[in-house]
């Protein structure tokens, strides 16, 4: 899969972008500040339908205009199909395939497929669990874009159990909700925890041939005791949990049991990664981390675009290379690059120089 158009218009810095790519690299180069990362971002924007950079729309919206787009030609060995997207600040995006409206943003979900590695996947590893959370979520859509409908049902069904748990609710009128959350509280936990057992062997390799001077591990800390992948036994688990905790839930007005609450603990030997790790062995887990799931999505067949946003400045020469070898591996890749310096000198590509807002193919 690649992209062989990508047209923005009212999109941050560009008023207007029209971009014929080809497969292999295309290298952005310009200075911080230029709106190398806006283009990242605008294909970002297609897979998980949000910005990796703002919480809402607003912001990718050029001042004075009420609605941004971003509009791509994705090729397919035996297809193309054409994506737009109508970005609002007020009110719901809309969306087309092909040229035919469709009735929610959600069905181009999974059209365009990206893995994405910047200086802020750091956080991955220094973060808070709900930035590990969202890295094992959005390899599970990924993979199975329905899922994401699961993710949306079950914040859906906490947010609405929370604001009843305010209101000191009575059981009955908590019922619904405890149920709802279990059974899709249940469902994401058994997908993420089967998601983990394939993702593991290749975190643990891509790591060793990195840095070999400690093993590396990934564990799943839940809410509840012995998380599985049987969905039916995860959710008899939060139910009884919901029980037993409904006094200090009530008194809290938040539901403390589910795998919103959950965590990945990344482990280098015996000690945790999070606040006992050098930078150079942090940059190691979150490369390992991206590494692996791009491993994992080529293993099932699919082909997603690569995109790597000035994270060449921050790897040493042993990592830029190692990293370089899956670029050469890649259908289609976007680097952006402050300096082409910092590039292995085994990457090569279509170049392209961003300046004010402008974009010219060197």
């Amino acid at each position: 899969m690649l992209i062989t158009n990508l047209n923005l218009a009212n999109y941050r810095s560009y008023t207007t972008l029209d971009l014929q790519l080809e497969g292999g690299v295309s290298i952005f180069v310009g200075k911080n500040g230029e709106g190398k990362t806006n283009i990242a971002e605008s294909i970002l924007y297609l897979t998980f339908l949000n910005s990796h950079r703002a919480s809402g729309n607003t912001p990718l919206i050029k001042l004075g205009n009420q609605s941004a787009y971003i509009r791509a030609k994705v090729k397919y060995p035996e297809r193309e199909i054409l994506v737009e997207l109508e970005i609002n600040g007020e009110k719901a995006n809309r969306a087309k395939v092909n040229q035919n409206p469709v009735r929610s943003q959600k069905e181009i979900f999974g059209i365009v497929q990206t893995i994405y590695f910047s200086p802020e996947d750091l956080d991955i590893v220094r973060g808070d669990p709900s930035e590990r959370r969202r890295f094992i979520d959005q390899l599970l859509t990924l993979r199975s874009p329905r899922i994401a409908g699961v993710i949306t049902d079950y914040e859906r069904a906490v947010k609405q159990r929370n604001s009843l748990l305010k209101t000191r609710a009575s059981n009955d009128a908590l019922a619904p909700w405890d149920k709802q959350v279990a059974d899709f509280g249940g469902q994401l936990i058994a997908l993420r925890m089967a998601a983990l057992v394939e993702l593991k062997p290749l975190f643990n390799q891509i790591y060793k041939e990195i840095s070999d001077t400690k093993p590396a591990e990934i564990i799943y800390k839940s809410s509840i005791e012995n998380p599985s992948t049987d969905e039916k036994e995860n959710t008899a688990k939060i139910m009884e949990k919901l029980i037993n905790n409904r006094g200090a839930e009530i008194d809290r007005g938040l539901t403390l049991c589910g795998p919103h609450r959950d965590d990945l603990t990344l482990m280098l030997g015996d000690h945790l990664v999070k606040g006992y790790a050098s930078h150079g062995e942090s940059w190691s887990i979150a490369l390992s981390l991206k590494l692996a799931t791009y491993n994992l999505l080529k293993s099932d067949g699919l082909s997603p675009i690569l995109i790597l946003d000035d994270v060449f400045a921050e790897l040493d020469e042993e990592r830029r290379e190692k990293l370089a070898l899956i670029v050469q591996s890649a259908e289609q890749t976007i680097i952006t690059v402050a300096v082409e310096n910092d590039l292995p000198k085994s990457i090569t590509g279509v170049k392209y120089l961003v300046k004010s807002g402008v974009v010219s193919k060197l």
